[in-house]
């Protein structure tokens, strides 16, 4: 049993974070909308930004101020939450220029305890919508619905007035194949656990005479096991991963407020070396080692030296703007090297306040002929409960 049309390359890329050819487009591209030079990891619907906010803002939100989305991009911030508990539901149509029902939706929660403690809970799922099968003489065999999802608990304390840490324990599971064969090897869905580990430390300031707040932020997630799809395949690394940031805002008067957030990315992977005809490591490092030793080497290991390393570093960078706290335009613009993947895009967006609900939107603008993620949008939902924080 295969799978039939274009939707097989879209599976093979999900699963072993390889590449495959779009029939359609001629274009090498990756889950994640990167090409075939992106470091190949595991379950890359990991590194999908979930919402709209952050979305908006270049994809940039280590540092910028709490909601419920921090479990995502810092656990960290959940003590500094204004409100008692917090709800969010996002959701985005997915690559969407290539395949017309793949989506990603996120459902994110938080909950203070104590003025320091501080829990969350996510839930990330992934549908690739509907695949047809087919026998060797392409005779249909039904339909299947592949999905991944990964389940988040997150654990944060404040130490001080100005610096907090976070713990996140993650689930994975990517049913994809069901039991059957993609290609001759016997392949089965993949269960996998991971953990991230973060810091956030803000303080208030004056600049330009005026009120200001600068933060901090770190990030470093899915550190885990490693998975194998099919039986004697290869063990392939989860997308581990360093986000390191910071945000200033800047208080304009009583009203208005902006600031500016600049996110730096970079895997904690192996980089694959460069091999002769029959294999054999001719530059770099065997990228068939052990976890730690992956990430702890991922700083090292690129067979171009300290050049290629810092290739390997994706910017975020976001404006935010804000009018009595009920209305937000934002701004960034996204950049990932030509040789480790060729994301280059510039996102727009905007965020109503309503008493306690938010509404948050994002518009990706990229290259219509060289991007699957041009015209991406990304719609949030949040709802605030409890007294606010004085």
């Amino acid at each position: 049993m295969r799978f039939s049309g274009f939707k097989l390359c879209v599976l093979l890329i999900v699963s072993y974070g390889i590449c495959c050819q779009s029939v359609k487009a001629q274009v090498v591209f990756n889950t994640n909308g990167s090409n075939n030079t992106a470091l190949p990891t595991a379950v890359p619907f990991l590194t999908i930004s979930p919402d709209a906010r952050s979305g908006a803002m270049g994809e940039a939100g280590v540092a910028i101020s709490p909601d419920a989305n921090s479990i995502y991009w810092n656990p960290a911030k959940l003590p500094f939450l204004e409100t008692n508990s917090v709800v969010s539901l996002s959701y985005s149509p997915w690559l969407r220029k290539l395949v017309s029902d793949i989506n990603l939706a996120y459902l994110s929660c938080a909950q203070k305890l104590t003025d320091r403690n501080s829990i969350g809970f996510s839930l990330r799922y992934f549908n690739l919508g509907t695949i047809d099968l087919v026998d060797d003489n392409l005779v249909s065999q039904g339909t299947y619905n592949p999905s991944e999802f990964s389940i988040d608990g997150t654990f944060a304390r404040k130490f001080g007035d100005e610096l907090s840490l976070g713990l996140t324990l993650r689930y994975i599971h990517s049913g994809l194949y069901s039991g059957f064969g993609l290609t001759s090897a016997q392949s089965n869905p993949v269960n996998a656990v991971s953990a991230d580990v973060s810091l956030y430390s803000t303080h208030n300031t004056v600049q330009f005479d005026k009120d200001a707040t600068f933060s901090f932020g770190a990030n470093i997630s899915n550190i885990g096991t490693k998975v194998n799809y099919s039986k004697g395949g290869p063990q392939l690394f989860l997308p581990a991963n360093l986000k390191v940031g910071i945000a200033n805002t800047l208080f304009l008067d009583d009203v208005n407020k902006v600031t500016f957030a600049l996110d730096l990315n970079k895997f904690l992977v192996p980089t694959p070396p460069i091999r002769d005809s029959v294999g054999n490591i001719i530059k770099g490092r065997d990228d068939s080692r052990s976890v730690v030793s992956g990430i702890l080497g991922s700083f090292s290991d690129a067979p171009g030296g300290l050049k290629e390393e810092l290739q390997e570093i994706n910017y975020s960078t976001g404006l935010e703007y804000w009018y009595n706290n009920r209305f937000a335009l934002r701004a960034g613009y996204f950049y990932e090297n030509p040789n480790k993947g060729n994301r280059s895009y510039v996102t727009l967006g905007f965020g109503l306040v309503t008493n306690n609900l938010n509404i948050d939107f994002s518009y990706l603008a990229a290259s219509q002929d060289k991007s699957p993620l041009a015209n991406t949008l990304r719609f949030t939902l949040g709802y605030k409960f409890g007294s606010t924080t004085p």
